[in-house]
């Protein structure tokens, strides 16, 4: 038997003392419960760290019940979704720089969940491409370039 994401979080925040609103979203990534709450400020924590420890504690619940659980994202008022849209339009900004330059350009180390917006963001760029070194860590940088073109310039 599986466990309900939405009422597993709102068990979890209200043994830790939080009044909470969590409505369910669903796109084509899965489920994701958006968190709403006075206390927003405590549950995002700095730079997002306490919202995190909770994604991965409900998952990690959610998989100890039933293995095959898919993964869900929580997110308080928000907070996460405007922070992938400022990434998202940052490296677009820096894209600029580089096709104008052709010089490559190395962004800051980024954890795995940042990565995947940065190279999602440039799938389809017919001008600029990313790159990651190949190696097993867990904070990488990415690499923007300017792909080499199939017809010379003329």
């Amino acid at each position: 038997m599986s466990l309900n994401p939405r009422e597993t979080l709102d068990t979890m925040l209200g043994l830790l003392g939080f009044a909470c609103e969590i409505k369910e979203i669903q796109h084509e990534h899965g489920l994701t419960l958006q968190v709403y709450t006075a206390d927003k400020d405590r549950l995002i924590g700095r730079n997002g760290a306490v919202l995190e420890d909770l994604q991965l504690l409900l998952n990690r619940t959610l998989q100890a019940k039933d293995k095959n659980a898919p993964k869900v994202q929580v997110d308080i008022e928000h907070w996460r979704e405007m922070k992938d849209d400022a990434l998202a339009h940052r490296v677009r900004q820096i894209a600029e720089i580089v096709r104008q330059t052709g010089r490559p350009y190395h962004l800051e180390p980024m954890n795995a969940y940042e990565r995947r917006i940065v190279h999602n963001a440039f799938k389809d760029d017919p001008e600029v491409m990313t790159w990651s070194p190949p190696d097993d860590s867990r904070i990488k940088r990415i690499t923007l370039r300017k792909r080499q073109s199939a017809q010379p310039e003329q």
